[in-house]
């Protein structure tokens, strides 16, 4: 039954225009940013920010990932200043092409002119 969810999950993200993003491609890179971004995070996150980090770190999938971005700047801001948050930030939301469904992936901002 759950690899059958998680087939038709893969399916229907394919039609939303994430690819040809096989079960186990998605299930690494989501690894990857999951990864990724706890590193960025660094012992401060982990140590300061705790409900953050088991946000990340229990994540079902990439949405789940991609939808606590917010959540994440608010760490990397703390760390590292809003500048270099926004930064890496933007490193981390590119790790996602592919994975998610058109509709969520970023827009320009306005403020990057």
């Amino acid at each position: 039954m759950e690899l059958f969810k998680f087939n038709l999950k893969s399916s229907f993200m394919a039609l939303l225009g994430s690819g040809n993003v096989t079960p186990s491609m998605l299930q690494d890179r989501t690894e990857e940013i999951r990864e990724l971004i706890l590193g960025e995070m660094g012992e401060f996150g982990q140590k300061n920010y705790a409900g953050i980090v088991r946000l990340v770190r229990y994540a079902q999938d990439a949405q789940g990932l991609w939808y606590a971005r917010g959540d994440v700047m608010k760490v990397l801001a703390a760390v590292h200043g809003e500048t270099i948050a926004r930064e890496k930030l933007a490193g981390i939301s590119e790790k996602f092409e592919g994975l998610l469904p058109r509709s969520l992936n970023s827009r320009p901002s306005p403020l990057d002119h």
